[in-house]
């Protein structure tokens, strides 16, 4: 029973230090287009599980992470970017991975989603597809709601301490789950690549 309790209370503890977010929210909500010479991926996390966890976004592209923020549930992030091919992660209890092949002048969308670990839960990165019969498309009913129900946040010194106190616990990961990601079959890597047409 006191062990039961213990790992309730670890749990319950958890929840709480993850549940608050330290970015900053947008006084202008209105996603703006990126420069001519520059590309945007925007990022949004609107679920109905995993409510209480928060993750985290990085551009590893060419081995190098380079930190985008935290995303709450109900939030978006809207980062511009060079264009060309990057690999995006997502980090919470596991890493996950992402693909892009991004032009410029263009915004890009992607979906955090949740699923159950271990402890909490982990998440994906999934790309929104022009392809109207896509798992996630541009082109879906749902796609609205996922744009109007988040709000734009954007880094804070907050933030941005953040990352300097788990920097080494994200590269833990990163190195851990790099290597599943490069097993997967190249048709499982394309479904999680964002196409140079996929831009609006």
């Amino acid at each position: 029973m006191r062990v039961f309790y213990i790992f309730t209370l670890l749990g319950s503890l958890l929840l709480a230090g993850c549940a608050s977010n330290p970015m900053a929210p947008v006084a202008d909500q209105a996603v703006q287009a990126p420069s001519p010479d520059m590309a945007q991926v925007v990022f949004m996390r609107d679920a109905y599980t995993g409510k209480a966890i928060v993750s985290s976004l990085y551009d590893v592209t060419d081995g190098q992470t380079r930190f985008i923020g935290v995303m709450a549930n109900g939030t978006k992030i809207a980062h511009p970017t060079t264009p060309g091919k990057h690999t995006f992660m997502v980090v919470s209890e596991a890493a996950d991975f992402m693909e892009a092949d991004l032009v410029a002048g263009k915004t890009y969308y992607a979906l955090v989603t949740p699923r159950m670990g271990l402890w909490k839960a982990r998440f994906s990165l999934w790309p929104i597809s022009n392809e109207p019969d896509a798992a996630h498309s541009l082109k879906s009913n749902n796609f609205k709601g996922w744009v109007e129900d988040t709000d734009l946040v954007t880094n804070s010194p907050k933030s941005l301490a953040w990352y300097q106190r788990v920097k080494a616990s994200v590269e833990k990961k990163r190195a851990e789950y790099w290597p599943v990601w490069q097993e997967k079959s190249a048709e499982a890597i394309a479904e999680r690549t964002l196409k140079p047409t996929d831009g609006l």
